[in-house]
């Protein structure tokens, strides 16, 4: 008889509000170049992704004007990547 348990998948984590707060403050451009994705210096410190034509990004805030989308680091890796919110996390916190 096989164990039920064994075929269960592992809980999400559970992230404190200062984990997810803190990780809402990560810098964008450092996460994206090391995921390989190019991206393109504009002016005022802002950036631009080649591979998603008119989103812009700045420190850890995107905005994608022709979507109506914007946001902080964690929303960019859910609605942008469309990763999960804890696949999101795990990410950016390199955890």
């Amino acid at each position: 008889m096989t164990n039920p348990s064994r075929h269960k998948p592992a809980p999400a984590p559970r992230w404190s509000r200062e984990q997810i707060r803190a990780t809402r403050l990560t810098p964008l451009v450092p996460l994206l170049q090391k995921r390989g994705l190019p991206l393109v210096a504009r002016e005022a410190g802002n950036f631009e992704l080649p591979a998603f034509p008119g989103l812009i990004l700045k420190d850890c805030y995107w905005r994608w004007p022709q979507r109506d989308l914007a946001g902080n680091a964690i929303d960019f890796h859910v609605q942008v990547l469309e990763l999960s919110f804890h696949d999101a996390m795990r990410h950016i916190t390199g955890t």
